[in-house]
C-alpha cells in the first residue's frame, strides 16, 4: 500500500517590501496539518534586515523543508512533486514579470510556472507602490495565467488595534486562496 502523501503548501519570499507578512504567514501555517516548504530568494535575504531584526534563519525555522533559490532541480520544481498550492510573500516587481512571462531562472519563479501549468493555486502577494505600467501589464498577465493577485493592502472594516491585526487581514485573504482553513482575521457579517 502507498502512503498517503503529504499536504503541501509551497511558500517563496521574494524581495520585496513586506517581509512582515511572510512571517505572518509562515505563523499561521505551523499549526495548521500541512507540510511548509520554503524557498527565499537572494532578494528577500537582503532586504529582510532593513524591516526586521529577524534572519533568515528565522525564516527557515518555519518551514519543514527549505529549499535554495537557486536549485533549478529541486523537488518543488516538477509537476509530480505534487503540491497543494503556493504563494510569493512578498512578491517583488521582479518576481512578478518573471511569473507573468515564464522566465523560470530561479527556483521561485519555476515552481510558480510549475503551479501554474499544473493548474494549483498561486497567490502573489504583490506590495509596490505606485504600480507602474509595465507592473499593471505584468499583473493582468499573471492573473490571466491563473495567478490569483493579493494586494499587501490590510482591511479595516474589522477595526484592527495592532499593526499585526492588519497584517492579518491580508494574511487570512491569503490562507484561503491556499486552501488552508484558519481563524487569522474576523469575517465581514460572520458570526464568531
Amino acid at each position: 500500500m502507498t502512503p498517503p502523501t503529504p499536504d503541501r503548501v509551497v511558500i517563496a519570499v521574494s524581495g520585496g517590501s513586506g517581509v512582515t507578512y511572510a512571517f505572518d504567514l509562515l505563523e499561521q501555517l505551523r499549526p495548521a496539518d500541512v507540510e511548509v516548504h520554503l524557498v527565499v530568494t537572494q532578494g528577500a535575504k537582503q532586504v529582510l534586515p532593513s524591516e526586521t531584526d529577524a534572519t533568515v534563519h528565522d525564516l527557515h525555522a518555519s518551514a519543514d523543508v527549505v529549499h535554495d533559490d537557486r536549485d533549478l532541480g529541486a523537488a518543488i520544481a516538477s509537476g509530480s512533486f505534487r503540491f497543494r498550492s503556493m504563494a510569493i510573500v512578498p512578491c517583488s516587481a521582479g518576481t512578478l514579470a518573471k511569473v507573468a512571462t515564464g522566465f523560470t531562472d530561479n527556483l521561485v519563479a519555476r515552481t510558480a510556472h510549475v503551479a501554474l501549468k499544473e493548474r494549483r493555486p498561486l497567490v502573489a502577494v504583490v506590495r509596490e507602490a505606485p504600480y507602474s505600467r509595465p507592473m499593471l501589464e505584468n499583473m493582468l498577465k499573471a492573473h490571466d495565467a491563473g495567478t490569483t493577485l493579493v494586494p499587501a493592502s490590510p482591511g479595516f472594516y474589522h477595526r484592527p488595534e495592532t499593526l499585526a491585526d492588519a497584517v492579518g487581514s491580508v494574511t487570512a485573504r491569503v490562507l484561503d486562496h491556499l486552501g488552508v482553513p484558519h481563524a487569522r482575521s474576523p469575517r465581514w457579517k460572520e458570526d464568531g
